[in-house]
């Protein structure tokens, strides 16, 4: 899965405590050891001595590039004009950490970026120290890859090494949704941020598919299984949640808890071997670290207002630049003003 990944490694801060200042100078040094990785794609694609299929899909990336700043008003900079093969799996590592008995991710609060729910590394070996600390004050942590992010305009974003392992319906929707996130973001509200550049992202994909019948469309049958993994892992969230809520002591709590993961287990492996027909894509899910609070948190972030956008442009008529109008509004919308209209919208929602 992509996981939630806007960057924190813009700028090193000018006032920063020393217990922190070597994590900014971390991200730092990551930031622009990426950025000297780029090359500009006009000239990757004009060489004779780049590989036939990289040429064929860094077309594909300019040609929709320049398809998304016309058609759907995403912005038209530098970003996603250069390629950057990076040799490792993922561009980032997110750590993911919450109480033991509670879903309240531990954020991490910065400059520009605003508090997000989760501490992101460019080497995974940095990651994991700061998982095993943080496992050792008795949290639960999660360590996610991360395979894009957006600088959110401070920098032009190239395009990553690490996204090319997607089908080319997956890598433009992808564009769209990084896009999305330098057009509109709102500082402190990743609900918000994410619902609508994955709106931007879906909807958008639609459209080009429309009009480009050559790139083949998304996995449907993939995506439907996703989309029913996810509502399994958000059912068990909510159970969890109440169960945080109870007057118990911690040791009931615990057994409570492990109960709950046991449960989500088993719907999963009755799904996977009944309807899915033994399709264990998720089965890593399981496998790794025992699931806990904080593996579930990037579940659920990406799509809770995706409706709601959904609705506001057919408001707009389907036209894009009333719907980014309509947007900027609400962003500029104080957070309990800004909630109330989206929930609002939520209940108002399209029919399915």
């Amino acid at each position: 899965m992509r996981l939630p990944a806007i960057a924190v490694m813009l700028l090193l801060p000018l006032f920063a405590g020393c217990a922190r200042l070597g994590y900014y100078v971390h991200l730092a040094g990551g930031q622009i050891a990426l950025l000297s990785a780029r090359q500009p794609i006009e000239r990757l694609i004009d060489d004779p001595a780049t590989a036939a299929p990289l040429r064929e899909r860094l077309s594909a990336v300019r040609e929709a590039r320049a398809w998304a700043a016309q058609r759907l008003g995403l912005p038209a900079n530098g970003s996603y004009t250069a390629y950057a093969d990076l040799q490792r799996e993922y561009v980032a590592w997110n750590v993911f950490a919450t109480p033991e008995l509670s879903l309240e991710p531990l954020e991490h609060c910065f400059p520009f970026a605003g508090c997000v729910a989760y501490q992101g590394y460019y080497a995974l070996d940095k990651a994991q120290a700061r998982a095993r600390e943080l496992r050792e004050q008795g949290h639960d942590v999660y360590i996610g890859g991360v395979p894009a992010y957006s600088t959110l305009g401070w920098f032009d974003d190239p395009l990553l090494s690490t996204m090319m392992r997607w089908d080319d319906a997956t890598l433009i929707g992808t564009l769209f949704h990084e896009l999305a996130h330098q057009k509109r973001y709102v500082r402190d509200d990743s609900a918000f941020n994410e619902s609508y550049a994955s709106f931007v992202e879906q909807q958008g994909l639609r459209e080009y598919l429309a009009q480009h019948p050559q790139v083949s469309p998304p996995d449907e049958q993939a995506r439907g299984r996703r989309t029913q993994f996810v509502q399994l892992v958000l059912a068990a969230r909510q159970r969890l949640e109440d169960l945080y809520t109870l007057p118990l002591d911690a040791e009931t709590m615990r057994v409570r808890k492990a109960e709950e993961f046991a449960r989500l287990e088993a719907q999963y492996e009755r799904l996977r071997d009944t309807a899915w027909g033994g399709d264990t894509r998720y089965d890593a899910f399981f496998a790794d670290d025992a699931p806990n609070n904080a593996r579930l948190l990037p579940f659920g972030l990406y799509d809770e207002y995706v409706p709601a956008f959904a609705l506001l442009f057919e408001r707009a008529d389907r036209d894009w630049a009333r719907f980014h109008e309509a947007v900027e509004r609400l962003s500029k919308l104080d957070a309990e003003t800004r909630r109330a209209q989206m929930e609002s919208l939520l209940r108002r929602r399209l029919p399915e």
